[in-house]
């Protein structure tokens, strides 16, 4: 799912539902685990906006576009999966942080844990 929300915030003007499958059509993605990254696909494009504008608000000296492909891509499937409420916010965030930490660097998982401990209280989830 990373890898989808990567190459669509750096392919621009594609729909996320067509790199998605394009790329995990590419990538042989079984049909389980397309199972499970789907819903949060849906989500993002159903609520991508109204989520990016709540990251913005809650990173307040730093503009989405101004992040780097990689955090703005693991903030993003963060944010859709606090958004679904099915997963709890604590794994949520753990996941990111890790996510950050392998794909981003050391500060990546220091502002992606703060950034979604943020969202996940302005949600009314912690």
């Amino acid at each position: 799912m990373l890898q989808a929300l990567y190459a669509w915030d750096l392919r621009g003007e594609q729909p996320l539902e067509r790199v998605a499958t394009q790329l995990w059509d590419d990538l042989s993605v079984p049909p389980d685990e397309r199972r499970l990254a789907g819903p949060l696909v849906r989500t993002l494009v159903q609520h991508g906006s109204e989520l990016d504008g709540e990251l913005a608000d809650v990173t307040t000296n730093w503009r989405l576009d101004r992040l780097a492909a990689i955090d703005r891509s693991v903030l993003r499937l963060g944010a859709a999966e606090l958004q679904r409420g099915e997963t709890p916010p604590r794994v949520v965030i753990q996941e990111a942080v890790h996510l950050a930490e392998r794909y981003g660097t050391l500060k990546s998982a220091k502002f992606v844990n703060g950034v979604l401990d943020a969202l996940a209280r302005r949600m009314g989830r912690i």
